[in-house]
């Protein structure tokens, strides 16, 4: 096994995984005639009668009984496999006409009296592969993974050393089943783990990180929460550290997690630290909110395509879009990247280059609103640390509620309501322009109706040239905002109570979250309203049940089978060829936990 392994695979389980039996041969004689079923009987030839199809006479001496094997298309070659008076072992299905028994497609065993393994390898490789299933042996793996629960080592070796109930049940199911499924959804994640976890490195940081902000954190106008302090320790745990760190810090919508970026700035202190914003919108936002609550001997700098406020060489936190990255940053030791799933790979990689040097590196924090399924963190913590935000400092209060056409009436009056509040109120549009193909009003539609019933109507979209400075005018005056999903991350609008969402049904339940997120930020009263066609919506009801955005997390990935949340590259989709991340968490936690014993 260990000169196989080391061919196919670093280890015994990676092997394991790329030569797995796609079926079995049961060669053994067959002790009863079951009809419909595949049967191994010893016959002698007596008539060839060659035909399409051909039809071959033969007798089984073990049942006294003549039968007909039944060859459709046949090829010239049959002729001398099935010569008259010669003795064979055939398999095939067995099925009765009459009295006439006739086996289908009969098959030539050149073994008898044992269970045969079929690969369905290129040429040359069944036979290696098959060498490989027999040596496959508990006490070998035992030996390689002593922490590997022993039920799954077991449920290996059957997989290569099958028994007839083994057999019966494989066959009935179509394929792998119950415990030995369970035992290669082990191993599928306990190698992906294992990966993920040579992918982890272990760098040296350009330099310590260690000041006290206890005195900053006590004089905030407001207590920090249990998830605020929590993250911060941790935080604090691995920048004094002599490597480098690669933490994600993951909080609901509204979790506070700016807070915890300046308190972060403040470990760094008197050293510089930089943080990379998505959108101008919420580079300005983070920048008024750096400067409100950090102290002022600090020097704080923004840096976005329209806008240059301070030194850049000099100041102590720099705050800015990608057009940080064609900036000399160099003497940054700490780098942190908001909203980090709305970067590309790329760009992430270029910041990361931008702060290492003679083997060092910048310590690295990167902050997601969009919280990620239990399973997901769970495998994903093998690559990067994570710390969690799961409170808020402001109890949410919203009501979400699923309308449709027959509600519009009742939507219009509260709308005016809200606007007599002198509340803010956002219509998500899922189009800018109309579609054919599409049963929802568009945006550009939409507007005519909102600008000719309602004042201080603003309307943009992902490809608004002017969109950011839209927003900033409708921030500070507006009342009703006309937009796509341009508005789901990062914007900070204290007085907005109402979010409607226009065809709710066709987005994620990741995103439909970050929408509603938007309304209630400091404990308003706020409303969401799902806006669809359709009459059975499980999935929406099931949304409108819930505000916990990890709980949505998990809804998401059940319902679309989510990728890679984390790392951006592979949204939606099925990652994993058996394991199945919305159902498999007992496993996931075992392997993981396996995996840990033996490092």
């Amino acid at each position: 096994m260990a000169e196989f392994w080391q061919k196919y695979g670093k280890t015994p389980f990676e092997a394991i995984l790329q030569v797995l039996p796609k079926g079995y041969t049961n060669t053994f004689l067959s002790e009863t005639l079951s009809i419909n079923h595949n049967v191994v009987l010893e016959v002698e030839i007596l008539n060839f009668r060659f035909s399409n199809p051909a039809r071959i006479l033969c007798y089984c001496a073990k049942f006294d009984c003549e039968l007909e094997l039944i060859i459709f298309h046949p090829k010239p070659y049959h002729k001398s496999q099935f010569k008259p008076n010669t003795t064979l072992i055939v398999s095939g299905k067995l099925q009765k006409y009459g009295i006439s028994l006739s086996l289908i497609q009969p098959k030539i065993l050149k073994t008898t009296n044992t269970i045969v393994l079929n690969f369905g390898a290129i040429a040359g490789k069944e036979l290696v592969f098959r060498t490989f299933g027999k040596s496959v042996e508990l006490e070998s793996l035992k030996i390689f993974y002593p922490n590997v629960p022993l039920e799954i080592l077991e449920s290996l070796v059957c997989i290569y050393h099958p028994d007839f109930t083994f057999l019966k049940e494989f066959s009935a199911n179509g394929g792998f089943f119950g415990q030995y499924l369970d035992a290669l959804k082990f191993i599928e994640i306990y190698e992906h783990m294992r990966l993920l976890r040579g992918k982890k490195r272990y760098v040296k940081a350009l330099k310590a990180l260690n000041s006290d902000i206890n005195a900053w954190i006590e004089s905030l106008p407001f207590a920090l929460t249990y998830g605020q302090r929590g993250a911060i320790k941790e935080i604090q745990d691995s920048l004094k550290g002599e490597f480098a760190t690669r933490r994600v810090i993951v909080g609901d919508v509204g979790c506070g997690k700016t807070i915890v970026i300046l308190a972060s700035v403040l470990i760094a202190y008197p050293n510089k630290s930089v943080l990379m914003a998505p959108t101008s919108v919420l580079a300005k936002q983070l920048f008024e909110e750096a400067k409100k609550f950090l102290p002022k001997t600090l020097e704080i700098g923004l840096l976005t395509q329209s806008s240059k406020v301070g030194d850049i060489k000099a100041c102590d936190f720099l705050i800015g879009t990608h057009a940080l990255l064609y900036q000399d940053l160099s003497d940054r030791v700490l780098v942190m990247v908001d909203e980090q799933h709305r970067f590309g790979t790329a760009q992430r990689s270029a910041l990361e280059k931008m702060f290492a040097k003679d083997s060092k590196r910048a310590h690295i924090l990167q902050f997601s609103a969009t919280p990620i399924p239990r399973t997901q963190a769970m495998i994903a913590s093998n690559f990067v640390d994570f710390s969690f935000i799961k409170d808020t400092p402001f109890k949410k209060n919203i009501t979400t509620q699923i309308i449709h056409q027959n509600d519009f009436k009742d939507l219009l009056a509260h709308i005016r309501a809200e606007i007599q509040k002198d509340n803010q109120i956002i219509i998500v549009y899922p189009l800018v322009e109309e579609s054919e193909n599409f049963n929802y009003t568009a945006l550009k539609e939409g507007e005519e109706f909102w600008f000719k019933n309602f004042e201080n109507v603003y309307s943009t979209h992902g490809k608004d040239k002017n969109k950011e400075q839209v927003l900033e005018e409708f921030r500070k005056k507006g009342k009703i905002l006309l937009a796509t999903t341009v508005i789901e991350v990062g914007i900070s609008l204290p007085h907005l109570s109402t979010i409607v969402i226009v065809g709710a049904e066709r987005l994620g339940l990741a995103t439909l979250h970050q929408l509603r997120g938007r309304v209630s930020r400091n404990g308003l009263k706020g409303y969401c309203f799902l806006f669809t066609k359709q009459k059975a919506t499980k999935r929406l009801e099931a949304f409108a049940k819930t505000q916990n955005g990890f709980e949505i997390a998990q809804l998401d990935l059940e319902y679309r089978n989510s990728g890679d949340l984390l790392s951006g590259e592979n949204q939606s989709g099925k990652q994993f060829h058996w394991v199945d991340l919305s159902q498999d968490e007992k496993i996931i936690t075992a392997a993981k936990e396996s995996l840990e014993l033996a490092l």
